[in-house]
């Protein structure tokens, strides 16, 4: 039987101008690979779910926009970069919460700048190329910065330890390995007896649907719980270490998650459990000051009182309340783990510093 892992998150099918994902609404009970093509799929495919995670989103951007700008016919660079612009907004409104979005699409408008600035003269199939390659590259590095970040993760974790996770930060929200799970599976990797409890994470169950589901398919004791059954499992001195993704932090530190992360981040405060947030060094917003200044995305409330239920489960008219994510205060996160080491409070000092580092080593290759 084949494993969830064995399948590619987001994959670019070239020959078929498309690319192919893992429908996630369809997990776990059908494994379903979906093609996209036009624009309107791959939004859809972002704001649905059917691709979700950070890291995947940003991969799934690179190649959406090079598969809608695959044959622009644009006669002049302006055009081609009025077109390529239009196609990344709209790509980009399907998710706000989501930094990786708007990072890759970024930087792929970015890289077409700067070929083009190198080409010349204006080269429309050699821009096109360039989109692919930077694409490439962006997955490639989605795979190294999640170990990276698994390799980190590890030196925090001793055989025999009880681990919680929220949300699914697993090898499905990335290309590999995941993030929050990247420990997980290098411990499992070198025999060590973990025990990884997975929150439900209501209301769209990513804890239980795809982080329970993959962890299980790797061989690793998985347990799932209900969202507020975390504080009594805390409490009984079974969490040794809680690992969980994000989708945004802040210059100070602060994180945006699926909801509930800070409930989970504030009961392991009253238990001194250490709370890390894993993080590629991509979804760090250093523009971002605060947490404050994350936009935060409503959902509808169909998720709540409809899905997942034979009938509907609240009454008719009643409002509903549903956000994907909340924010994680700097002061309950023990660390924030990237690609780089383990970042520590202060936060703004630290994220300053890594990103100082990061732009010094840029400047040196530039050179």
């Amino acid at each position: 039987m084949k494993s969830i892992l064995d399948y590619e998150t987001v994959a670019l099918i070239d020959d078929d101008d498309a690319m192919e994902i893992i429908d996630q609404t369809k997990l776990p009970g059908t494994t379903e690979m979906i093609r996209l093509r036009t624009g309107e799929e791959i939004w859809n495919a972002i704001y649905l779910l059917q691709v979700r995670g950070a890291p995947a989103i940003g991969v799934a951007a690179g190649f959406g926009l090079y598969i809608l700008m695959k044959h622009s016919q644009a006669p002049t660079y302006d055009e081609f970069m009025k077109e390529l612009k239009e196609k990344s907004d709209y790509l980009n409104s399907s998710r706000p919460t989501a930094v990786n979005l708007s990072w890759a699409l970024k930087r792929m408008e970015a890289h077409v700048v700067k070929v083009a600035e190198e080409l010349g003269d204006y080269d429309r199939d050699a821009l096109i190329t360039a989109m692919r390659e930077e694409s490439e590259r962006i997955k490639a590095e989605d795979i190294d910065v999640c170990r990276r970040i698994g390799e980190n993760g590890l030196t925090l974790i001793k055989d025999g330890y009880g681990l919680l996770t929220h949300c699914n930060a697993g090898q499905l929200a990335t290309c590999k390995y995941g993030t929050a799970t990247a420990p997980m599976y290098l411990a499992h990797e070198k025999g060590y007896k973990i025990k990884v409890f997975c929150d439900e994470t209501r209301p769209l169950l990513q804890g239980a649907r795809l982080t329970a589901y993959e962890l299980h398919s790797a061989g690793i004791d998985t347990t799932v719980l209900c969202d507020n059954m975390s504080a009594s499992l805390m409490k009984s001195g079974a969490i040794d270490a809680i690992f969980v993704g994000c989708d945004r932090v802040a210059a100070n530190g602060d994180a945006a998650n699926k909801i509930g992360t800070s409930v989970v981040a504030t009961v392991a405060k009253r238990y001194n459990i250490p709370f890390y947030v894993c993080a590629p060094t991509s979804t760090i917003d250093i523009n971002t000051k605060t947490g404050d200044d994350i936009k935060i995305e409503q959902r509808k409330s169909e998720e709540v009182t409809e899905m997942w239920y034979k009938e509907r489960m609240a009454p008719e008219g009643v409002k509903v309340y549903n956000p994907a994510f909340d924010v994680t205060d700097n002061e309950l996160i023990t660390g924030i783990v990237t690609e780089y080491g383990v970042l520590r409070a202060p936060y703004d000092v630290s994220i300053g510093k890594l990103f100082d580092t990061m732009q010094a080593r840029l400047n040196k290759t530039d050179n």
